[in-house]
């Protein structure tokens, strides 16, 4: 007799991951990818309120991104795939023998395969008042939050540690207005990730950003009173007045479960798991920062924890897997606006290895590489310009097709030879957060599809450079990586929605991938100077300062030896005795080099940063103010003496350049603009070779525009003739407001007009005859701007907290620079050319 039943179907096996942060996400992605999430339950125990987020990004918040913003959780992904995520709900106990998790509300859940990816937890020093309220830690949005609500009101701030998230904390408070302290007990900032150089480098950088940086000490007590921080006693003895105190000393891994349910665990902490990330327990995984390698290392960085996620998850999909065996420990961040980076064997461990180091400490730029004795590439730290990294970490481990001196030197002094992404082998690793290499990458066509198809550039977005130099050349017109726009599309954005920031500019129009972002060195300048343009207030308040350029930045150009130059106006180039005769004692009292320029004004050269406010001082008390010299801006409007002194002039040149340079001066343009009014047509002005030239006539002015006497000479053309002086003010203000307004990014009017559809006649129907009926919104952008003009420096001088960037060194603003040294030459200064090497090359030395 045969009997049959009917065959029953097994129960789908329980995946229960806990913890839902950068890693978890990336497991779930990777059992997603593999099909696992369609033949079993996963569920993820969270224990914060929110699913993953990017922790690495977690400072953009204080730029204006919201939590939402920083979310790693495509919309829909959990539903498409059957994830049954808690929030909420940590996990408070692991029984192994009945293969069950309890949570904090008491929940039990069973599982067939456990994951723990707990990650990390803030240390914090055992110091007396460490649980004082004004105590925080920097790991989550809620610590952020915290931090947030307590700096309301507050001026000072300290953070426990110079590490990667300390100088994050660091640069939060004084993004929340706090005077802030850093305090590191190594000898240098960021010691785990750059060497003595480059901590240097990096120390003077964050120094000059306004920032008080303590190394070498330690914190003893956090002082109280009432419960609150007061104070922060150190252990050198010294005592810092602080309202708040960050801890960012560190993270241990968090793996108390572990060691609850009788899990191995390392010496010094880590749950113990092998190379496909099992722990001792072969129905538990454990991967990320919670984990101990099987090479006996706790890896705190993103790249290696997603290489854990993928090998758990192909572990568990039945998938032969090599192992996850170590990884590379390569980073690039920016830390403060500071691009700093390193790689491979970064400090040189290496037996016999040379050094090749380019040392720029005005600039902040320190460069090394380590090579062994045959050239073969071993690591390297880049501080200030990490533009390198990109194509120097793949090139590790191998010989590089140039010497190591032209890697390090910057373009134009010995460097002949620029690296690009044909100088790397097809196995090169470009995204070192999802493993993705060169041959990969080339198989795609843009951006985009590059970050669908292989993830890379998803992750730290390092590596979008090198990405998009190996794709083939878009036709993108738009300004740069950051924005799809134009220049002069992104003016009008700014102008019509009245966007008054960078970071809301770049959330609302620039691409997904940078929304939220930093920016790059092309946009932010640009839109710095769109929104200056429209004005937007002091070039300095908040967050425009960043935006802005080494010059714009002091308020003074940058000479060639590191010292500023001081260009007082001189409308005109008219000037009475008494104004000569302070210009000539301030230059004898503080040392400066003096010259006439061509712009009929005074150059005064060799200021130290820390003297440029008491030089202005005594000129803004004179009379004079802000030349612009530094600025994207108007320079100078040269004259001839006109009518008033020379038997051929027809009209009073001198009165009309002193009118048009007052009534233009600071105004923010696309690229600088000189102007001249010559008094008739022998044109000693020269006004036919500037942006905007004037030249008399019998019955009035001529107007000529788009000249330049630059490295491209233009001759200017003739817009109109025989103007009134009212007349031709109003062309002017047309013509300038429609160039800023249409113009590219450092776009000259010259190659601008060249550039506009039409040529002069269309400018002509434009501004002349209004074809577009503009000019009234053209005339009356130029009154606003009229009528908001303040002095830079004369506002500068007026508020104590500008004033504090003025220092070359914030822990001892009394001590002058000591790489700003002169020589005598004709009864004045030049810069030392003894020391005029910028920075210091050292050549390959054995150590």
């Amino acid at each position: 007799m045969t009997t049959s039943t009917t065959p029953t179907t097994p129960a789908a096996p329980t995946i229960v991951l806990v913890g839902h942060g950068m890693v978890g996400q990336r497991f779930l992605e990777a059992l997603a990818e593999r099909g696992v999430t369609a033949r079993a339950r996963v569920v993820v125990l969270c224990e914060e309120p929110r699913p993953a987020y990017d922790r690495v990004q977690l400072t953009s918040y204080f730029s204006g991104r919201t939590p939402d913003d920083l979310s790693l959780v495509p919309d829909g992904f959990l539903a498409e795939h059957g994830i049954e995520l808690h929030t909420d709900e940590p996990v408070t106990a692991v029984d192994r023998a009945a293969r069950t998790v309890t949570t904090g509300s008491g929940q039990v859940f069973a599982y067939d395969t456990l994951v723990l990816a707990t990650g990390s937890y803030p240390f914090v020093p055992p110091v007396p008042g460490k649980d004082a309220r004004g105590c925080f830690v920097y790991r989550t949005i809620e610590d952020l939050l915290a931090i947030e609500e307590y700096a309301k009101g507050r001026t000072t701030g300290a953070v426990v540690g110079g590490g990667l998230l300390g100088l994050e904390a660091a640069g939060a408070l004084k993004g929340l207005g706090l005077d802030t302290h850093i305090v590191e007990f190594a000898p240098r900032l960021m010691p785990v990730q750059v060497d003595e150089g480059g901590g240097a480098a990096l120390l003077r950088t964050i120094e000059q950003m306004g920032l008080t940086v303590h190394t070498g000490t330690g914190t003893q007590e956090v002082v109280t009173e009432d419960g609150a921080v007061t104070a922060m006693r150190l252990s050198d003895g010294s005592e810092l007045a602080t309202e708040m105190v960050v801890f960012s000393a560190g993270v241990r891994p968090r793996d108390q479960l572990a060691r609850d349910c009788g899990l191995d665990v390392g010496e010094r902490g880590g749950i113990a798991v092998d190379e496909l990330c099992r722990t001792s327990d072969p129905a538990v995984f454990a991967i990320g920062e919670c984990a101990l390698a099987s090479d006996g290392r706790v890896y705190g960085l993103v790249a290696p924890g997603y290489e854990m996620a993928s090998t758990a998850a192909a572990t568990i999909a039945d998938e032969t897997v090599s192992g996850f065996t170590g990884a590379d420990l390569s980073t690039k961040l920016k830390l403060l606006g500071v691009d700093v980076a390193s790689f491979g064997d970064a400090h040189g461990t290496a037996e016999g290895c040379l050094d090749v180091v380019y040392s720029d400490s005005r600039s902040g730029i320190y460069k090394k590489l380590v090579v062994d004795g045959e050239g073969v590439l071993l690591g390297g730290v880049l501080v200030g310009d990490a533009e390198a990294y990109g194509m120097l970490r793949p090139l590790t481990g191998s010989k590089p097709p140039v010497s190591p001196e032209q890697l390090v030197l910057p373009a134009g002094v010995g460097a002949p030879v620029a690296l690009g992404p044909s100088a790397l082998p097809d196995d090169a690793v470009i995204c070192s957060c999802h493993n993705v290499t060169k041959h990969a990458i080339s198989q795609c066509t843009s951006l985009p599809e590059v970050k669908k198809c292989t993830k890379a550039g998803t992750g730290c977005g390092s590596c979008v450079k090198v990405i998009e130099k190996l794709l083939p050349a878009a036709t993108d017109k738009g300004l740069c990586g950051c924005f799809s726009y134009t220049r002069s599309e992104l003016y009008e954005i700014a102008r019509t929605l009245r966007v008054t920031s960078f970071a809301a500019l770049l959330d609302s129009h620039g691409r997904d991938e940078a929304k939220g972002g930093e920016g790059c060195e092309v946009c932010k300048p640009t839109v710095g100077s769109i929104l200056a343009s429209l004005n937007n207030g002091y070039i300095l308040d908040g967050e425009q300062a960043a935006l802005q350029d080494t010059n714009d930045h002091f308020l003074a150009n940058m000479q060639r030896n590191g010292s500023y130059s001081v260009v007082p106006r001189i409308p005109g180039g008219e000037i009475t005795p008494e104004k000569l005769i302070v210009i000539g004692e301030v230059a004898r009292d503080f040392g400066l080099y003096t010259k006439i320029t061509g712009g009929q004004r005074i150059d005064l050269f060799g200021a130290r940063v820390d003297q440029l406010p008491s030089i202005w001082t005594r000129l803004v008390d004179a009379g004079f103010e802000s030349g612009h010299a530094y600025g994207k801006a108007l320079r100078t409007v040269k004259s001839c003496v006109g009518q008033t002194w020379c038997r051929y002039g027809v009209q009073d040149s001198v009165k009309m350049a002193i009118l048009l340079e007052l009534r233009y001066r600071g105004l923010r343009a696309p690229h600088k603009l000189k102007s001249a009014v010559s008094g008739c047509a022998r044109e000693c002005a020269e006004a036919q070779s500037k942006d905007f030239g004037i030249i008399a006539t019998a019955s009035g002015w001529n107007l000529y525009v788009g000249g330049n006497g630059g490295a491209t000479p233009r001759h200017a053309d003739l817009l109109a003739q025989d103007l009134s002086d009212a007349e031709l003010i109003r062309l002017i203000d047309r013509f300038l407001m429609f160039y800023i307004r249409t113009a590219d990014r450092l776009e000259r009017t010259s190659v601008w007009l060249e550039r506009l559809e039409g040529g002069l006649d269309h400018l002509k129907d434009v501004v002349v005859h209004d074809s577009l009926g503009l000019c009234d919104e053209l005339e009356a952008l130029m009154a606003a701007h009229v009528a908001g003009y303040r002095d830079e420096w004369a506002e500068t001088l007026d508020d104590p907290d500008r004033l504090r960037r003025f220092v070359s060194f914030v822990n001892a603003p009394e001590t002058p620079d000591p790489t700003v040294k002169f020589v005598p030459e004709r009864d004045q200064i030049k810069p030392d050319l003894q020391i005029l090497t910028i920075g210091t090359l050292e050549g390959a030395t054995s150590r």
